[in-house]
């Protein structure tokens, strides 16, 4: 896994082989970064990133100048290895070790971009979803990502979809 723009473009990040995980791809982290940087100045915007496992899309967010960046997962040894890495880069990047579903229900912050990438096998898309877009969370001109797998085809309001390799994107809006 490695950064591909920013102050830290190239830096290459090694997450432990125990946490068995599965960072966005270079291409798809790319192509989304497209869609987020010709819609927002990435330094003044305020980000969520749900599910952040290895940290790749809060790396990548903090490494083009974002600042308000929190990083929400479940699985404590994630947590510990995005501060691990956020301390040596120097990063700003708030870790929260929750649940994220229970983390929404209790959020009173509002968001430019919403970025959530659960894992592939997960089943409670519907309940994410309706979290973010009914609870006021999402600035009004911000946009929620939904990263997925391609079985799943369960989303009447998306804005827009977008396929790079095997990752799947969609995009909602408020």
């Amino acid at each position: 896994m490695r950064i591909i723009s920013g102050k830290y473009k190239r830096k290459k990040i090694i997450p432990p082989k125990k946490l068995k995980l599965r960072p966005t791809t270079d291409r798809a982290k790319e192509g989304i970064f497209n869609i987020i940087t010709n819609k927002y100045d990435i330094t003044k915007i305020s980000v969520l990133d749900l599910y952040s496992g290895t940290g790749n899309i809060s790396y990548e967010f903090s490494s083009r100048g974002c600042s308000k960046l929190t990083a929400v997962d479940i699985n404590y040894k994630s947590t510990e290895f995005i501060r691990k890495t956020k301390d040596e880069l120097n990063m700003n990047i708030n870790i929260i070790n929750k649940n994220s579903i229970y983390f929404l229900k209790e959020n009173t912050k509002k968001y430019d971009v919403i970025f959530a990438d659960p894992p592939y096998d997960y089943n409670n898309y519907q309940e994410l979803i309706k979290q973010i877009l009914e609870q006021d969370i999402l600035n009004n001109k911000g946009i929620f990502i939904l990263e997925h797998g391609g079985n799943i085809k369960l989303f009447d309001n998306t804005i827009e979809e977008r396929k790079y390799g095997n990752v799947f994107f969609s995009i909602f809006n408020k």
